[in-house]
């Protein structure tokens, strides 16, 4: 089995990074969440007229939400091939919204630029956490807010990430789901926020197929597991597959012949101060 090491450093965990979340189809995988996205959306304290900015927007799900109750919308992704589909998907609905290729360690807008800044199962992958929630604070006015939804540690992405690190070999930057840890976020946002609600969910995964064929979904379309599997030999994808297999079998809670699996995120909102 060939294992990868990836290089640390910034620039390099960067590069790696973007060209993970490129690969696959990140659109197709997208629309299989999308109950789960409009739940997190709902519970925003969001208006008609207020500045949102969707940060990780990927092909603009959470973003084209908000465009459609008529928010001024502003979507960044680290991938450009994700953000021109969500400029296509915009104009395919005539939906007003602005999307750019950019970088959630330093978001080109000025301070206080938005009203609500949002992240949905985004920012928790950038490679540096301390600048990504500098970042978020600083684009956000004075009583504005600030939400998160990232996987937690425990959860079944959490245990997914695991499996999957058993065969690519960690690039020395910080655990993502460490945004999913209440104590982390507090450390991380605390002092900028004059509220902070940190609740457990569950973000349920739906699809009308076997777990087996939800794992080759995302072995082509979910960039992490497409890199994945491309790094490995021949035996390396067959183990691979084999334990994703049993750890998408394990958790169904459908049929036979579909899939339905609970996912553990924390929501994060919280008031600038």
């Amino acid at each position: 089995m060939a294992i990868t090491t990836i290089a640390a450093g910034p620039d390099n965990l960067k590069a790696r990074l973007k060209s993970i979340w490129m690969a696959g189809d990140y659109d197709r995988f997208s629309h299989y969440m999308e109950s789960g996205a409009r739940e997190f959306y709902e519970r925003l304290p969001v208006a008609p007229g207020c500045r949102f900015l969707d940060v990780g927007c990927g092909s603009g799900q959470l973003a084209l939400m908000a465009a459609k109750d008529g928010l001024e919308v502003t979507g960044v992704d680290i991938a450009g091939n994700w953000v021109e589909r969500a400029r296509a998907r915009a104009q395919g609905e005539d939906l007003r919204a602005r999307f750019e290729e950019a970088d959630a360690e330093a978001l080109p807008f000025e301070d206080a630029s938005f009203d609500v800044v949002a992240s949905l199962i985004g920012a928790m992958f950038a490679p540096r956490p301390d600048l990504v929630a500098k970042e978020l604070l600083r684009v956000c006015v004075p009583g504005g807010t600030l939400a998160m939804a990232n996987w937690t540690p425990q959860g079944f992405v959490g245990q997914m990430f695991k499996t999957v690190a058993k065969f690519i070999a960690p690039s020395g930057m910080p655990s993502p789901v460490l945004w999913g840890d209440e104590s982390t976020v507090r450390e991380r946002l605390g002092q900028g926020l004059s509220e902070l609600s940190l609740v457990r969910r569950q973000y349920t995964f739906t699809y009308p197929f076997p777990p087996s064929e939800v794992v080759e979904l995302f072995r082509l379309c979910y960039g992490p597991t497409n890199q994945a599997f491309a790094a490995l030999d021949g035996a390396g994808q067959e183990r691979l597959r084999g334990e994703l297999n049993l750890l998408w079998s394990t958790h169904n809670r459908g049929g036979t012949d579909c899939t339905t699996v609970l996912a553990e995120y924390l929501e994060v909102i919280g008031v600038r101060a």
